[in-house]
């Protein structure tokens, strides 16, 4: 009772602050995703996601995707290393040697933009919130798109709108459908040889 009325608290919190748009990285992650973001979608690129994780030898993941659509292949991954590479040497954000790590998101990918659960209204997705909402913090269901701010996900016990702002993680969960719906885009590539 007391969760569910922080979690009403929190959700109201929301409504009034300042539109949360996307949440792809915190921390000292966050201050690399505003280094290298402006010339990562300069050369064509959305950043899904930036994680710095490990303390003797920390790895720096970057997730990125092609803002056309198309897959990200080898050479994607290249280019945007090579950006982020010079950049980071420049700006040093993380003291000490470490790992830089770029892929694309996957398939079942994280939803870290208010409008990946529009894109992908249809799918099946896990989504984690900051505090439990009528007894559970876990949910799992198909996302029906978006009202506003809210996420709405049809579970097995009903429909269930989430707060984009009081969802702490989300990613699509790897199905036949999704596995369809994404083959034709991940065996054709223009540019690709």
């Amino acid at each position: 009772m007391i969760a569910e009325r922080k979690f009403r608290q929190l959700a109201e919190a929301c409504e009034k602050a300042a539109p949360v748009l996307a949440k792809t990285s915190e921390g000292r992650a966050a201050d690399v995703e505003r280094s290298i973001a402006p010339a990562i979608e300069a050369m064509g690129y959305d950043i899904v996601r930036v994680v710095l994780s490990g303390r003797r030898r920390p790895r720096l993941q970057i997730m990125a995707e092609r803002k056309d659509g198309a897959a990200m292949v080898v050479d994607d991954c290249v280019a945007v290393s090579r950006a982020a590479s010079a950049i980071l040497d420049v700006e040093d954000p993380i003291s000490g040697p470490y790992e830089l790590e770029v892929s694309s998101p996957g398939i079942d990918r994280p939803l870290t933009r208010l409008a990946d659960f529009e894109r992908f209204a249809g799918f099946e997705a896990k989504l984690e919130t900051a505090l439990p909402l009528d007894g559970q913090r876990r949910w799992k269901g198909c996302l029906l798109g978006l009202d506003g701010e809210t996420v709405r996900l049809k579970t097995k016990s009903g429909e269930v709108a989430l707060p984009f702002a009081a969802i702490e993680k989300a990613k699509l969960v790897l199905t036949d459908e999704l596995l369809a719906a994404t083959s034709p885009r991940l065996t054709t590539n223009e540019g690709t040889e």
